[in-house]
């Protein structure tokens, strides 16, 4: 008879955690779409092509000052910063769609 309640228990067991474990994975499917996670990952990928873009033009210009060639360090460095930021970028979406 202690058998038996212990069967009955076990399987009430399971069906707690797999009641837990369904509404655990709904929540998740919910809340990845939110508004905020896409605010944050807007906020991610506009700082990732931002900050290097603004560092490659700044050395551009110091460059220009201080070492003058017959082509632009400015330009040249932006659109490395440019390039490196938009790598650095599809990193970002690429590992959120890929962990999502």
């Amino acid at each position: 008879m202690g058998h038996s309640v212990n069967k009955k228990y076990e399987e009430s067991l399971e069906e707690q955690v797999g009641k837990k474990v369904k509404r655990k994975m709904a929540a998740e499917r919910y809340n990845s779409g939110s508004i905020w996670s896409g605010f944050g990952m807007f906020g991610i990928v506009g700082w990732s092509v931002a900050v290097p873009t603004l560092l490659g033009t700044s050395l551009g210009v110091w460059l220009d000052k201080h070492h003058h060639q017959s082509f632009s360090w400015t330009l040249t460095c932006l659109i490395t910063g440019l390039f490196s930021g938009c790598v650095i970028a599809w990193y970002w979406v690429f590992k959120n769609g890929k962990d999502g």
